[in-house]
């Protein structure tokens, strides 16, 4: 069994009960979706209907729609509880007028109950990392695009908590954070899952907080608990507890405790098919009468 593979029922379950308090927390996923939509505003489209992959309370669906007035927008989400919230949220004048606009689906991203060639847009911010079969979620988004349709997402990439995975390295033999892919590879996998002209980067972003107990404390508060199959399946003793405040306290500096994540940004293009679906290949050609 592979030790960094995620409980989905235990990860639903995480972010359901975390919803009502996420966004007093989420102050990393809204920088980071505010950095995506100021990317969207150097590509020109108009989509009719666009899905935000992973939508949580719907903040950034909401910045989407208001963007792009005319759309339908997808609201995908694992867990219930964050749909819930987010549709507790909605405006009186958005029930009123935008309900046919909004559609809230309750569904893994892993494998979208979307017909395929049905969608202008996909967006994602920060839940591919989720995913278990990163490749194959790829391939899956790829079917749900129409072609010229843009895949706009954001994800953690390898370094994303150093600080906390350093301080839990030789606690126990369990796990504690999960892996994270790099960035190039995300590139390669988007090319074998068929997008095109895939553009990728990366920055790193840096929370500081007074304790170790404020950093898990954040963590848990949007839902990001542990759900790696090789997880402890009781609660972290006092001498375990005490070699992760002692390994974490190294790294103070400045007086705080630093917390960093690896952001990375990815965008690629739905191509035109190369071959037919009975396998004949297609050749663009161009003459003049």
């Amino acid at each position: 069994m592979n030790e960094f593979v995620i409980d989905k029922k235990m990860m639903r379950r995480a972010f359901s009960r975390a919803a009502t308090g996420y966004d007093a927390s989420a102050v990393l996923q809204r920088e980071v979706c505010t950095r995506m939509l100021e990317r969207l505003d150097y590509i020109r489209m108009q989509p009719q209907r666009l899905l935000d992959a992973g939508s949580g309370t719907g903040w950034g669906g909401r910045q989407l729609a208001e963007k792009y007035p005319a759309a339908q927008v997808v609201s995908l989400d694992i867990a219930i509880g964050m749909l819930q919230t987010a549709q507790s949220r909605a405006s009186w004048w958005q029930k009123l007028f935008g309900g046919a606009r909004q559609l809230p689906v309750c569904a893994d991203v892993e494998a979208l109950p979307l017909a395929s060639d049905s969608l202008e847009l996909v967006w994602s911010n920060l839940a591919l990392q989720w995913c278990n079969d990163l490749p194959a979620t790829f391939v899956e988004l790829n079917r749900v695009l129409k072609v010229d349709g843009l895949l706009m997402f954001s994800t953690f990439g390898p370094d994303t908590l150093k600080e906390l995975r350093q301080a839990f390295s030789g606690v126990d033999a369990h796990t504690h954070l999960s892996r994270f892919a790099d960035m190039h590879d995300i590139g390669d996998m988007l090319m074998q899952a068929g997008f095109a002209e895939p553009v990728m980067d990366m920055e790193y972003l840096t929370l500081t907080y007074d304790d170790v107990r404020g950093v898990l404390q954040d963590l848990k508060a949007i839902g990001a608990h542990n759900a790696t199959a090789g997880r402890s399946q009781g609660l972290m003793g006092k001498s375990a507890w005490a070699r992760l405040l002692e390994n974490y306290e190294k790294l103070r500096r400045d007086g705080k405790l630093p917390a960093t994540y690896e952001v990375v940004y990815g965008h690629a293009w739905k191509p035109a098919p190369r071959v037919t679906r009975e396998g004949a290949a297609i050749i663009k050609t161009s003459f003049k009468l």
